[in-house]
């Protein structure tokens, strides 16, 4: 997902420039790639290039109910300055950005989205993964997926001293 924006650093502020982004990258950092496809507009500001992206993408998670794999599709929309490390008419060294989490355009004036995609991607990844809302699970004696049917282990025992509950449904 790299960019080569010379010609954009070389115009003046206010020019964008409209990119369609389709390739396959690690987003999430299990080894595994997913494509990614959508649309990215960079503009040029007084200092950098504004990159606002619109992406789509599908990740393989695992439930954490049922352990089953699961495809799940992500929406990842991001804005983020990125910062020159060189004066394009010049050739100069610019000096470091203030934040240490800055994003950077390298020596060559590519712009590269991957990081910001894989940051992006990784806060879009839901914290409780579930192949479904209403997952059952796993019974907890044998194992077996209770999204495919009851299994054949007897019915817990419930403790006398709770069983005033089972009255409240």
């Amino acid at each position: 997902m790299q960019i080569n924006v010379s010609q954009l650093l070389k115009e003046s502020i206010g020019a964008t420039r409209e990119y369609r982004v389709d390739e396959p990258a690690d987003i999430i950092g299990d080894g595994n790639k997913y494509n990614v496809a959508g649309d990215c507009r960079l503009l040029r500001t007084d200092r950098s290039i504004l990159a606002t992206c619109s992406l789509k993408t599908e990740v393989a998670l695992i439930c954490c109910r049922c352990l089953c794999r699961f495809r799940y599709p992500l929406e990842i929309r991001f804005e983020e300055e990125f910062l020159p490390t060189l004066d394009i008419l010049s050739g100069t060294p610019l000096p470091p950005p203030e934040e240490s989490h800055a994003f950077t355009i390298d020596e060559h004036h590519t712009l590269d989205l991957s990081e910001a995609v894989r940051q992006y991607a990784l806060m879009s990844v839901p914290m409780k993964e579930l192949c479904d809302e209403d997952c059952a699970g796993i019974c907890q004696s044998c194992g077996k997926n209770l999204n495919q049917g009851k299994c054949d282990c007897p019915a817990p025992e419930i403790d006398h001293r709770w069983s005033a509950l089972t009255k409240l449904q």
